[in-house]
């Protein structure tokens, strides 16, 4: 120990005495004498014994070789314990240290031979770093090296700064976590997806960023209070939390927005899973007090570093852009960014301004699709389905105007306008078929609904018996008294209530045994896969009916549209059909002239087996083989494979990359070949990209384009040449490009 303390004074170069003053030409001091050397002693020997502060070396391969014997006792080891150890085995500096920031972890700084001054770190030999209990020390030492400036080893003090240092860590965790859910805040997931964007960047590393906010959670905060609002966000934090799990970090930007960091994560399959499985949770009913329950949803928006941005600006505000779209393509839904979104916000204001006119001016309009008796094709019921031809932008599909419409007043106006339309035009059929109505949750909320539902039936003199309410499981949020109220009076009214989208939701029996249905309607997602033996939708359909039968209750199937799938519903008991192998939805006039006809029954017509989802498409693509770029148009496309059009030659067999633009490749195979016509088969299958269309899981990477000459930045449109990749074709083309629609051969 002596000779250890009395190299505490010495110079880093070696030497035993200290140095002379700057400028002063003093001559150095010669060696401490004995009696010097003695009163060191001494003083340290005091120090460390009044717990002033604690010594500790290590030598050149660094080793524990000294430490204060009270150190080792305020963790509760023996001195033995630790002499001998590495260093970087003893201590860790802590990742979230409030003032490190981006310090450098301390194996690296003892390798270097830095100077410690003042560094923090966590006693860990034996301990988690996820333990309750934490020694904290910092730690201040001095590189020594001998005459040839050899390292030799660190000569410093540490002290015990645990009671401080977790004051410091509980302040921190205010200042960047959310007080309510616990999350992470703005400020610190800003702070962590900057470092992680800096550090990718060097290591051509992906980082995908999730944006989500809560669907119809102000109406929660509006019907029940704020209080509910609360008890809502730290529910849906811990589930969003409980599917993320480890692989990311989760934040609450503000109000009802969250914000989800995925490191190391661009598989767009696993992504689009992770998705669905944070809006399947989310969208699960909220218990609350009082018997209480509130029924949310939420939307999602993912963008990918480098892929879609390599800042976090960037990045953040295109998962924002997928999010929008992802609402306005009718909510519960998730958005990849892609780069031609517009700013969504100010879209769905034009759409909402655009929908007030159309409504005002009679734009709108009802089409009904027929539900039949499964065992005679008669029509008993017709579906009232809102349509709207907008003179610019054409059709617009209602699952996108009606969730914007739900965000204002302009739903109530629109569901009204429906019930007195659907109800005139059901008056002129014959008396043995009813109309169904859908009734949004938004306007069942409403206390004024049942008055206006009586005042439609009282003006159009129309039978309350064939009016149905399609409702879903979404009308039970809110206050239980007030929706058990309006039940009570629709049901005096005499009309009748059906619960749709049966078997998608989480405490559907429940509400069987409380809501005076009349009928069940089967989601269409069973229908969709219960020819398919690996799956148990047909067993499914066949308890849901067996269900219904033993209540009392009709059963509608509705998404029939192939006749294998006609028969297993009518095997498992199905009495009323509705699916476009018997007919999509029509117009008035078309029913009329059915009707005058004598043709109320519909007989099935369509394909023999369902087949798994083909998209037509009209896309240009290029196809890559060996070193050369074809051009040529996809003409469908499915998950497995696609059809082609525009290259002649190409033998069954021969492999294929087909370039879909944005660096999306896709291996293949022909499969056949038929003058200009291929179809092909993917290796890998496609994903959905969450708006209906499909995506390759992975893209090729910028850094993988920057080094083939193109710049390192977020992949702009449009397709990559084979040749910008690999340079020039170096062999003959094999096959010849045809115009399509022409016999122009390239």
């Amino acid at each position: 120990m002596r000779s250890i303390l009395q190299n505490l004074g010495n110079r880093a170069d070696g030497n035993g005495g200290a140095a002379p003053a700057e400028g002063d030409g003093a001559s150095a001091r010669s060696a401490p004498s004995p009696q010097d050397a003695k009163l060191r002693l001494e003083v340290m020997q005091d120090i460390e014994q009044a717990g002033i502060g604690w010594i500790w070396a290590s030598d050149a391969e660094g080793k524990l070789v000294y430490l204060t014997e009270a150190a080792a006792q305020s963790v509760g080891r023996e001195l033995d314990d630790l002499i001998g150890q590495p260093v970087v085995a003893l201590f860790e500096t802590d990742a979230d240290n409030p003032d490190g920031g981006s310090q450098r972890p301390f194996n690296f700084q003892l390798k270097a031979h830095n100077k410690l001054s003042g560094l923090t770190v966590r006693f860990a030999l034996g301990k988690s770093r996820h333990d309750v209990k934490q020694a904290w020390w910092t730690l201040t030492a001095h590189p020594k090296f001998d005459a040839n400036n050899n390292f030799i080893g660190y000569r410093g003090q540490a002290k015990d700064v645990t009671v401080a240092y977790e004051r410091e860590l509980i302040d921190s965790k205010l200042a960047e976590y959310d007080s309510l859910t616990g999350l992470a805040n703005r400020h610190y997931m800003n702070k962590r997806l900057d470092g992680i964007l800096a550090s990718y960047r060097k290591a051509e590393r992906a980082c995908a960023l999730m944006m989500l906010d809560l669907d119809k959670f102000k109406h929660v905060n509006d019907t029940m209070g704020h209080a509910a609002g609360d008890s809502v966000l730290v529910q849906a934090s811990d589930r969003i939390k409980s599917v993320v799990g480890e692989r990311g970090t989760v934040g609450r930007l503000g109000g009802d927005e969250f914000q989800i960091i995925l490191p190391d994560l661009d598989d767009r399959g696993t992504l689009g899973e992770l998705a669905e499985k944070i809006i399947a949770i989310v969208s699960q009913p909220y218990p609350l007090e009082e018997e209480k329950r509130a029924v949310i949803g939420t939307s999602v928006g993912i963008a990918i570093a480098p892929y879609d941005g390599l800042e976090r600006e960037d990045l953040a505000k295109a998962s924002d852009l997928a999010l929008y779209a992802a609402k306005n393509g009718g909510r519960g839904q998730f958005r990849f960014y892609a780069s031609d979104l517009k700013d969504e916000e100010q879209e769905r204001q034009a759409l909402l301004d655009d929908l007030r006119d159309a409504l005002a001016a009679g734009e709108l309009e009802l089409h009904y699709q027929p539900v039949v008796n499964a065992q005679d094709n008669t029509v008993v019921c017709m579906e009232a389905l809102m349509r709207w031809q907008h003179h610019e932008r054409g059709f617009v599909s209602p699952g996108l105007f009606i969730p914007v419409a739900e965000e204002t007043d302009l739903i109530n106006q629109m569901g009204a306008w429906a019930l007195r339309q659907a109800c005139e035009d059901a008056a002129q059929w014959p008396s043995t078929v009813n109309v169904a109505v859908n009734v949004s949750a938004m306007q069942f909320a409403n206390r004024g609904f049942p008055d206006v539902v009586a005042n439609v039936l009282a003006q159009s003199g129309f039978d309350p018996g064939r009016l149905e309410l399609e409702l879903t499981e979404s009308v039970f949020l809110g206050d239980t008294d007030a929706t058990e109220e309006t039940f009570k009076t629709l049901k005096g009214l005499g009309v009748r209530l059906a619960l749709d989208d049966f078997g998608t939701g989480y405490s559907s029996l429940s509400y069987l045994r409380s809501a005076p249905f009349d009928k069940i309607k089967v989601d269409r997602s069973f229908v969709d896969s219960c020819t398919e033996e690996e799956q148990n939708s047909a067993k499914i359909i066949a308890a849901i009916v067996g269900l219904s039968n033993a209540l009392s209750m009709e059963t509608t199937v509705e998404g029939v549209e192939a006749f294998d799938q006609l028969k297993v519903v009518r095997d498992k008991g199905a009495k009323l059909i509705q699916g476009w192998l018997f007919s999509k939805a029509l117009k008035q006039e078309v029913i009329l002239q059915r009707i005058t006809s004598g043709e109320f029954k519909i007989e099935p017509e369509g394909p023999d087996l369902h087949r798994r989802e083909r998209r037509s498409v009209f896309r240009k693509i290029g196809i890559i083989h060996e070193d050369h770029h074809y051009r040529a148009t996809m003409r469908d496309l499915s998950t497995n494979g696609s059809r082609i059009e525009g290259i002649m030659g190409v033998p069954v067999g021969t492999p294929l990359v087909l370039d879909l633009g944005a660096g999306q490749l896709a291996v293949c195979e022909v499969k056949r070949s038929n003058d200009s016509f291929i179809a092909v088969e993917f290796e890998t299958p496609l994903v959905s990209d969450g708006a209906g269309g499909l995506c390759t899981r992975h893209r090729v990477s910028p850094y993988a384009l920057a080094a083939a000459g193109m710049p390192l930045s977020a992949l702009p449109d449009g397709s990559y040449p084979h040749e910008a990749m690999g340079g020039p074709a170096k062999s003959k083309p094999q096959f010849m490009e045809v115009q399509v629609g022409g016999n122009q051969a390239g």
